[in-house]
């Protein structure tokens, strides 16, 4: 049995995981209330029993012992964690590569088709998780066992696609010294590109979070809304079709996390299919990529249960 976690921007999702069966005992913790990872761990222990291994996958890079978030305050040392709570064993990983080990676990009524394509699964597969920020993983399947690759791919450059990504940009610039993909593909990206849309056209309209833009949008009430899931669909079309090419992807791509699910009944496929193929000579070849997409709640602590952790030849 180990403690599983996704410690997110907003929140902290923890579980129980026994071996062959599914995270039990789910709960989430916003992070706002807890000073720190160790604290939030300690609450949600006070109603389970002290177990000694825990994977927690975070929303960052984990490039030794020290741990930043880039959407959170939280920072900690991943030594003295596993010394505070008593665990003999700790082990952290980037949240995305947990979103993408749980893909090969999840039965087929917890994935959903966005493009056909042929998977190979001997070639690499990307993850893309906008959500807070915006999380980029790869997988590689090494002789059987599933390795996953951090990126920091959303602090990358955004670039624009057509004269109305090219304006929104240009509003962006006036804000931020650089404007990364993160910026626009993400909950407050969403909600950014719905806000400055309305600038552009001369609205005013009041939107104060993300689920605003959505809500609007599903309801018919808001043409602006729905432009602006339209293009943010474009968007993460043609991020995901960029970072297919980055690495070759020909095991798909893969798109997870609670915003997309929520977005799903809203999305434009087509305008996501066609920013994803258009890229050129290389049509051809994201033609025949898949996009799947995540359906499943918490996958990254799915992802976190069936961790293995990689020898030194991997």
């Amino acid at each position: 049995m180990r403690l599983v976690g996704d410690i997110g921007g907003t929140n902290a999702r923890f579980a129980i995981a026994e071996p062959g069966r599914p995270p039990s005992n789910v709960r989430k913790l916003p992070i706002a209330r807890y000073p720190g990872l160790v604290e939030a761990v300690e609450d949600y222990l006070s109603d389970v029993p002290m177990l000694e291994e825990a994977v927690l996958a975070v929303a960052g890079p984990v490039l030794g012992d020290e741990v930043a978030f880039s959407n959170s305050a939280w920072r900690f040392s991943i030594d003295d964690v596993r010394q505070r709570l008593g665990l003999p064993k700790l082990l952290v990983i980037n949240d995305l590569v947990a979103h993408a080990l749980s893909f090969s676990a999840l039965p087929p009524d917890e994935i959903g088709s966005l493009k056909s394509g042929t998977r190979d699964p001997r070639q690499p597969a990307v993850v893309i998780g906008p959500g807070t920020g915006l999380g980029v993983a790869f997988v590689l399947n090494h002789a059987g066992t599933f390795v996953g690759l951090p990126s920091e791919a959303g602090h990358a450059t955004f670039a624009p696609m057509d004269r109305v990504q090219a304006e929104i940009l240009s509003h962006l610039q006036d804000q931020y010294p650089h404007v990364s993909v993160e910026r626009l593909l993400s909950g407050p990206g969403l909600l950014a590109i719905a806000t400055t849309l309305a600038k552009m056209t001369g609205q005013i309209i009041d939107l104060q979070d993300p689920r605003d833009v959505s809500a609007r949008a599903a309801a018919g009430e808001c043409p602006t809304c729905r432009e602006a899931i339209r293009i943010f669909s474009s968007i993460l079309g043609s991020t995901a079709g960029s970072l297919a090419l980055t690495l070759l992807t020909g095991g798909g791509v893969i798109i997870t996390g609670g915003l997309c699910r929520g977005l799903r009944p809203l999305w434009d496929v087509a305008a996501l299919t066609e920013a994803f193929i258009e890229k050129g000579r290389f049509r051809s070849y994201l033609d025949g990529i898949p996009v799947d997409q995540i359906l499943r709640p918490h996958a990254a602590l799915l992802g976190a249960a069936v961790y293995v952790e990689p020898s030194h030849s991997v």
